[in-house]
């Protein structure tokens, strides 16, 4: 007996990217003020780019589950993890407090040594690569 083949594993993948993108999405829009104090300084109208953000994260889960959008949506979610990545550095490092994310470096250190993991497993949920994993 065979187990799952890679398409059914990056189609798993893909809904449970969407699922985790459309609830921080919506956390972007109902909590912006919280995220404020995440903001790094040098990032202009901090309020706007996490609404905007909110509304990626959104956008780009319907795209994860949308064929015809698949392809585009998995790089923008890739891209989107590289550039919130600065706000993930902050909040480690300047030891910013939001209520309701843990302060601790058991939550940081994975975080921040995942995001790369959240770059592939959109690029791999979205068809655009195939690393590590071969289409047959």
């Amino acid at each position: 007996m065979t187990g799952p083949t890679s398409e059914t594993w990056r189609r798993r993948l893909r809904y449970a990217l969407a699922l985790i993108y459309a609830g921080i999405g919506i956390v972007h829009l109902v909590a912006a003020d919280a995220m404020l104090p995440l903001m790094p300084d040098w990032v202009p109208a901090p309020r706007l780019v996490i609404l905007a953000t909110g509304l990626c994260e959104i956008a780009g889960a319907i795209g994860l589950l949308t064929r015809s959008l698949r392809r585009a949506a998995a790089i923008g979610l890739a891209l989107y993890a590289v550039c919130v990545y600065p706000a993930n550095l902050k909040h480690a490092f300047d030891a910013v407090h939001v209520d309701g994310i843990p302060d601790s470096w058991w939550y940081h250190g994975p975080r921040l040594a995942f995001q790369p993991v959240f770059v592939w497993a959109a690029l791999w949920a979205g068809g655009v690569i195939d690393w590590p994993v071969r289409r047959r």
